[in-house]
């Protein structure tokens, strides 16, 4: 049976001289985060926690006084910052337009980085034993600090049904504190069924975009569509005001500015959850969902229309963190999100095969083939999702269309 993880907040319910507590060692451990940073940014980006381990181990006990198992998270810590955003750069290139008019492409290593990774927010690490448990039956938490254990009681509607559940294990909980309030994040993994192409009971072909947030399509030829309209005013309405707080360029405006920006990832995220949730749960298990691969689609001006009112919209909504929520939803309910090429999807008549791009019409929003077949061009895309993710229950390894095989 394969695995899943998952992340489960616990609120914790602190008084004054225990948040006092928290607050040092969350401070501590950030301060020494960004020192063992700007160790590795100055020493050709080393992302071994081990050999951190044996170069700063002893200095970091020195000078700042974390605790043993406190210093090594640190080092794991900051080694998995950095290849986050080593493979966050390898997927985002530079990207510019030569003197021949097109776009050109160079990857991206932490050498482009100007500086180190800084860590801002106040967190710790705590593994499981030696930093934090559960005890009093596990309705209090125990968390070693700077100056020894303290007990709190926390808050969680589920999480009870993975602490004494033998079939989940508990991992690194982390840390911190948001608007007044203290909350550990803990990881949790477990074993789920088995998803195979053999069970396929449902195949959904889902269409991303803006104008219709994503526009799915099923074996049995129904469409529904999330629209997007509602979407693109409110964030017209968080582009203006963060033009606004730009424009004034004063302390307090760039402390707004840092908290528009965090409410509009947390409500995009919001938005991104309901998706992917009502798409698992409308499906049920046994359900093979088929989105297109955007790894490689670039979003530039050649690549939109040039009277589109919402191209900013287009380049910043978060279609990867939908594509992820989307994943690991099927995943946990024996299902499965599978990508496919994005090429042609959009061009191809799911009735003759016949690709041409003159046929879809971004005025209109509809797709006019010469066979005589028309509809919406979001559905259009949909419709040619859902044929390869058939191909690929079907056996097929790798499903894709080309020109010249489209039709096939």
């Amino acid at each position: 049976m394969p695995d899943l993880t998952k992340t489960i907040k616990l609120k914790l319910n602190v008084n004054q001289d225990q948040i006092e507590l928290l607050k040092t060692m969350t401070e501590l451990y950030r301060q020494v985060c960004n020192s063992v940073s700007a160790y590795i940014f100055e020493h050709d980006f080393e992302l071994s926690a081990n050999s951190l381990n044996h170069e700063l181990y002893r200095d970091i006990r020195r000078q700042f006084g974390l605790k043993s198992q406190l210093t090594q998270s640190v080092f794991r810590t900051t080694t998995a910052r950095y290849k986050t955003v080593k493979k966050q750069l390898l997927q985002h290139p530079f990207k510019y337009k030569g003197e021949d008019g097109k776009w050109h492409h160079i990857n991206r290593t932490l050498e482009w980085l100007w500086r180190p990774i800084k860590f801002r927010r106040p967190q710790a690490d705590l593994v499981r034993g030696r930093d934090y448990s559960f005890v009093d039956n596990g309705n209090m938490l125990s968390i070693n600090t700077l100056e020894g254990r303290i007990k709190v009681t926390y808050e969680s509607k589920h999480f009870s049904e993975y602490l004494n559940n033998k079939n989940w294990q508990l991992g690194t909980g982390k840390i911190v504190e948001y608007k007044g309030f203290w909350y550990i994040h803990i990881p949790v993994k477990g074993k789920v069924k088995e998803f195979t192409k053999n069970n396929v009971r449902h195949t959904v072909g889902i269409d991303r975009g803006l104008r219709f947030l994503a526009v799915s399509y099923d074996e049995q030829g129904k469409t529904e569509f999330v629209s997007g309209r509602q979407i693109l005013r409110k964030r017209s309405k968080f582009l203006k005001t963060r033009s606004q707080l730009q424009a004034k360029k004063t302390k307090s405006a760039m402390r707004a500015l840092k908290r528009i920006s965090g409410r509009e990832n947390r409500w995009m995220a919001d938005v991104n959850h309901q998706i992917s949730k009502t798409l698992v749960e409308k499906y049920g298990p046994n359900t093979l969902f088929t989105i297109e691969d955007l790894s490689g689609v670039s979003f530039e001006e050649s690549n939109l229309s040039k009277t589109a009112k919402h191209n900013y919209e287009i380049r910043s909504w978060s279609f990867y963190q939908l594509e992820q929520f989307l994943i690991y939803k099927a995943h946990e309910n024996c299902s499965k999100a599978i990508k496919v090429p994005a090429k042609y999807t959009s061009q191809r008549c799911p009735r003759c095969g016949a690709v041409c791009k003159e046929q879809r019409s971004h005025d209109t929003h509809e797709y006019i083939c010469k066979c005589g077949y028309r509809s919406n061009d979001d559905r259009i895309g949909a419709m040619n999702i859902q044929v390869l993710g058939t191909r690929w229950a079907s056996g097929e390894e790798n499903p894709k269309f080309s020109k010249l095989t489209a039709s096939e």
